[in-house]
């Protein structure tokens, strides 16, 4: 929620700046803020009215633009949106070096491959954009990289190689946010659109159909402004929080919840493993128990149903998505969050693991690993909130910023 009262103006400093971990956007004032992404890298975002339309104009990476020349740089597109002029048009003309798509994939790599787990997965991820989309349309400047580009690349593969597919999507629409960031875009993210346009992929496990994790956030908007029952949103919301399953989540109870600790223990005869599995809450997740709390009249189930003393239908989830006619299923979101864990962040492998409750392989791992990472977790499990909601808003940057 937008804070009220006076609007901040030149509320950060470096010192700040410079400590700021939680992934989000920080105003500084005057529509300037500063975006902290999931990876931890840190951008300059100008939001200006230009000819009575909003827009979101990247200014550059903190790395290379100080907080003076951010400031200086804003000011300067403000008195020209406030002449009638646009400044998108003005950077343009200043900087004609657009990057085509191939330069721009370079670039995604070498900033993120430092936060990326290991080197495998570093040449995994563009060895993947080299063989299916630059031979096709790595020559193209990014910021003319539309919707039917997308398509020619993914119809090919999209049926035969469904998995390599979603992997393509989701590095493609992540070259095309950071190239938005930077200022080479406008607008949406052609991505979002690319999926009207592919055949339903017959071949793949219908059961966990699943959304790429960069539509997530879209799809919470959604979710929250759908006609659905109140206590129904909240439940879907926590499902795809805790990246828990369906039954673990309408089954839920309140003793299974500790508020000081911020845990829910999910006990042994509940989990598909056998063993009982403790689940770090972020602060949304508590919102959300908050507000069920308010709703359940008492009843000993977090999300019950029409009745009390029940829990909440299984089919109350799948109704929902049909309503909102996304082709997907709520246990999907378990693969969208461990995409999105092994894309966006450096944690090892096996904290995504553990979050998603899933069972070590190897038996010697197994053997000397007592412990449930819960603390990496907790830390992984709030990244994946904002994640999910989208940045945060701007008055949270001097809250954020103390210790």
């Amino acid at each position: 929620m937008k804070g009220r009262g006076k609007h901040p103006d030149r509320a950060l400093t470096a010192v700040q700046i410079r400590n700021l971990k939680q992934p989000g956007r920080y105003a500084d004032g005057n529509g300037l803020y500063v975006v902290v992404d999931p990876s931890g890298a840190k951008r300059w975002l100008l939001r200006v009215v230009v000819r009575g339309r909003r827009r979101d104009i990247g200014l550059g990476g903190l790395s290379l633009v100080s907080l003076s020349e951010a400031r200086e740089t804003a000011q300067s597109y403000r008195k020209l949106a406030r002449r009638g002029g646009d400044p998108l048009d003005e950077k343009r003309k200043q900087r004609r070096d657009i990057p085509t798509f191939a330069q721009a994939a370079e670039q995604v790599h070498a900033e993120h491959k430092p936060s990326w787990r290991n080197d495998k997965h570093a040449r995994q991820w563009i060895n993947t954009l080299q063989q299916y989309v630059l031979p096709l349309m790595g020559g193209i400047p990014v910021d003319r990289v539309e919707t039917p580009d997308i398509l020619r690349v993914l119809a090919p593969i999209w049926l035969t190689k469904p998995e390599t597919a979603r992997r393509v999507r989701q590095r493609i629409g992540t070259v095309l946010d950071w190239a938005k960031a930077a200022g080479f875009r406008t607008g949406d993210n052609p991505i979002s659109g690319v999926g009207k346009g592919l055949p339903k992929q017959t071949g793949q496990d219908d059961h966990h159909a699943a959304l790429p994790y960069t539509d997530v956030p879209e799809f919470m908007q959604r979710l929250r402004g759908s006609d659905a029952g109140e206590m129904t949103r909240l439940a879907f919301e926590f499902l795809v929080l805790t990246a828990s399953r369906t039954s673990e989540v309408r089954e839920a109870r309140w003793s299974e919840f500790s508020e000081t600790e911020r845990l829910w223990t999910v006990p042994a005869e509940r989990m598909k493993s056998g063993r009982a599995h403790r689940v770090p809450l972020s602060h949304r997740c508590l919102e959300i128990l908050k507000r069920a709390k308010a709703l359940g009249g008492g009843s000993a189930f977090v999300f019950p149903g029409r009745s009390r003393d029940k829990p909440m239908s299984n089919m109350v989830f799948l109704m929902l998505l049909r309503r909102m006619n996304q082709a997907i299923t709520a246990h999907g979101f378990r693969s969208s969050f461990r995409d999105w864990a092994a894309e966006t962040t450096s944690l090892p492998r096996e904290v995504a693991e553990m979050a998603l409750a899933h069972a070590v392989e190897n038996k010697v791992e197994a053997a000397y690993r007592r412990g449930d990472l819960l603390e990496k977790r907790r830390q992984l499990m709030e990244h994946w909130a904002h994640f999910v909601a989208g940045e945060v808003e701007a008055n949270e940057a001097e809250r954020a910023s103390k210790p």
